[in-house]
């Protein structure tokens, strides 16, 4: 099987539920503690690739930052949501399972059985 990861936040009930479902199917994903980390840019670009979504979609807008940093903003670029989320990490929807070429935001946390099959 193709290794699975998981872009993983400990404190967030979402992310843990997705992590010991995926744990209780067997598979031990390698846990990317991305909020302690951080994400470059190279590595979101891929993973947006992954999801195929637009950075937009990847946006969680109930967190302050969102407000504060004026994310709402329909006319901010691409790359200006992107340096966003790898300057506040917390501001990317998690958990994100990947396995290979394809990922999934895990909400709810069976959506990452969509890659096991």
């Amino acid at each position: 099987m193709t290794e699975v990861s998981i872009y993983h936040n400990p404190r967030c009930s979402k992310s843990r539920e997705a992590l010991a479902l995926l744990e209780a199917r067997g598979i031990a994903p390698r846990v990317i503690a991305y909020m302690e980390a951080g994400l470059q840019e190279t590595e979101l670009r891929a993973l947006l690739a992954k999801l195929g979504i637009p950075a937009r979609e990847l946006l969680r807008t109930s967190e302050t930052a969102y407000r504060e940093r004026g994310l709402a903003d329909p006319g901010l670029s691409e790359a200006a949501l992107i340096e966003a989320m790898c300057d506040e990490p917390r501001l990317m929807q998690r958990p994100i399972v990947v396995r290979g070429k394809r990922a999934v935001v895990a909400r709810p946390a069976g959506r990452a059985l969509e890659l096991l099959a």
